[in-house]
């Protein structure tokens, strides 16, 4: 019952640090690890719920207003700029880094924003948040 608990935990957590929420997984990914839960499930569970958070947040963009998410964000609007900028330029491959801290948030919205194509935004997303957890716990694993 409380390998389960500990998975769920981590499926919450993976999910809230996916959104605009400030919350941090990797805490819990690491120290699953270090506590001798299955680094396989640890990868699939934590995957699914930071890729689930991060799709939450770019299809709030994708059905969103600007103005009403910038303020939600406070988001300044030479950042703003900055930011949809960089989507138009890449596109979908911008969610390779989605994952990264403080600004992968804001990068999901505004590629929502931008009407970056869905399936591969879903893709590259899922790649980025994938490889994002692989190295947390092959690093955390060798310590």
């Amino acid at each position: 019952m409380m390998e389960e608990l500990g998975y769920l935990s981590l499926l919450i957590a993976s999910f809230l640090s996916a959104t605009i929420l400030p919350f941090s997984s990797e805490a819990v990914v690491a120290g699953m690890i270090l506590g001798d839960f299955n680094p396989w499930y640890i990868l699939f569970i934590a995957t699914l719920g930071n890729w689930l958070g991060s799709m939450l947040t770019y299809y709030m963009g994708y059905v969103g207003n600007w103005k009403r998410i910038s303020k939600w964000f406070r988001i300044k609007e030479e950042t703003t700029e900055k930011y949809i900028k960089y989507s138009n330029k890449y596109g979908p491959w911008l969610g390779l880094a989605v994952w990264l801290p403080g600004i992968g948030d804001v990068l999901a919205v505004c590629m929502g924003l931008v009407r970056c194509n869905p399936t591969m935004s879903t893709i590259t997303i899922l790649v980025g948040k994938f490889l994002r957890y692989a190295v947390i716990i092959f690093v955390t694993s060798k310590v």
